[in-house]
């Protein structure tokens, strides 16, 4: 009878939107059986950052980060590539800024894109390529306000880095929000770069290409 009471509450939780949806999951205790009853997909996929305010987009991602740290289930590497992908797109420019805004959470979202890149990687194409990228993530607190990722690709695979380990081919400078509408189809590196939104120093010829030697899944 507890059980059918608590898949009750986690069915009333995931018909939520909104504000009415952050509340609920900030008073969530992660280990109830509510909490056991939800999906982090079905949580991702009821979150239309259309009807959230400026802050309430990071408020989800804090919310899910609450969670997590007792309940892995809610992880944001639990989220499916495609639905990340979603939840990320929707989000407008200023709730972007915001998630950066704070940095516990820009820290855990960058992390978590990175992360992903590997599985991302596009063994046909990659396969002959031996090439190092360093990325610079303008507003950090790394030196000289970077936030600063590397990423090795070679033999058909790429692995990631927050040291610098080894020369880069290209050094790509951009703004975390950008960065996020870029990994997410929301723009090309050629409007970013005729916009001066990011910056390229090293190999222009590789870098313009570089995207394409990753298999980065669209929004559903």
């Amino acid at each position: 009878m507890a059980e059918n009471a608590g898949m009750t509450s986690a069915d009333r939780i995931a018909d939520l939107r909104g504000a009415a949806l952050l509340d609920a999951l900030e008073r969530l205790d992660p280990l109830s059986p509510e909490a056991h009853a939800l999906d982090v997909n079905e949580l991702a996929e009821a979150v239309d950052a259309g009807e959230l305010r400026k802050d309430d987009f990071s408020r989800f991602l804090k919310a899910l980060l609450a969670l997590a740290s007792r309940a892995p289930a809610f992880d944001l590497s639990k989220v499916e590539p495609a639905r990340f992908a979603s939840l990320v797109a929707s989000a407008s420019r200023a709730q972007l800024e915001s998630v950066v805004a704070d940095r516990a959470l820009r820290e855990r979202v960058l992390d978590e894109i990175f992360a992903r890149m590997g599985a991302h990687i596009r063994p046909d194409r990659a396969r002959d390529l031996h090439a190092v990228v360093h990325w610079r993530l303008s507003g950090g607190t790394g030196e000289g306000g970077y936030d600063r990722y590397e990423t090795a690709i070679s033999h058909g695979s790429c692995t990631v880095s927050r040291e610098m380990h080894s020369p880069a081919r290209v050094t790509i400078t951009i703004a975390p929000a950008d960065f996020f509408r870029l990994i997410t189809h929301q723009a090309t590196p050629a409007v970013l770069f005729v916009t001066g939104r990011i910056k390229v120093k090293g190999d222009l010829a590789f870098a313009a290409g570089l995207i394409g030697f990753f298999d980065l899944p669209h929004p559903v």
